[in-house]
């Protein structure tokens, strides 16, 4: 009896975790394959592994982080698994296969190394608000920040990512618009 108890609780718990954090989980998977089909196996797989060892979670407050680290390791096991096959480049000069000059459609690797890129302090708050959508309060909750730091820390992480990828802040959108406004005023003589 006292083991039909144990696996209702524990499945209650499960079921809990299941249908709070699924999106978060799903968000994070698909940010680090960057593929809505491989994102969902992580899931899937992030889940089945949470469900083996959902006893030893043994603080629901530390729930979120720890499917997010088994959904890393999950992701991380999917390219341990997998061998993807090489091509000799020598073979597509020597035909001058047309692959050669193609680029990627829609490549975001730029931002991706940006972000890499910035200070841990900026990294953090910045991943934890975009990616996951945790709150100011939740990422000062878990960075042991005050609300204010972290505000500050974001607004610093964006000032650097403006930087790095060339994109003009606020303020020289402004003046930007500004100098448009002054502009549309005059007529050209012609």
């Amino acid at each position: 009896m006292l083991s039909y108890v144990s696996k209702v609780t524990s499945s209650m718990r499960f079921e809990g975790l299941c249908a709070r954090y699924r999106p978060d989980v799903f968000r994070f998977a698909l940010w680090l394959a960057g593929d809505g089909t491989i994102a969902e196996d992580v899931v899937q797989e992030t889940f089945m592994r949470a469900w083996r060892a959902i006893d030893s979670l043994a603080d629901p407050d530390a729930a979120r982080p720890w499917l997010l680290a088994i959904a890393r390791r999950e992701h991380a096991r999917l390219y341990e698994r997998k061998r993807h096959a090489t091509v000799a480049l020598d073979d597509l000069i020597a035909t001058e296969d047309p692959a050669l000059a193609s680029g990627p459609s829609e490549d975001h690797s730029d931002v991706g190394a940006a972000i890499s890129s910035l200070d841990p302090h900026y990294r953090k708050p910045l991943v934890l608000q975009a990616l996951m959508g945790y709150s100011t309060d939740e990422i000062a909750s878990h960075l042991g920040l005050t609300r204010s730091a972290v505000l500050s820390r974001l607004h610093r992480a964006r000032q650097k990512l403006r930087l790095a990828l060339g994109t003009p802040g606020i303020e020289a959108q402004s003046s930007i618009k500004g100098s448009l406004k002054a502009t549309n005023g005059r007529r050209c003589a012609a």
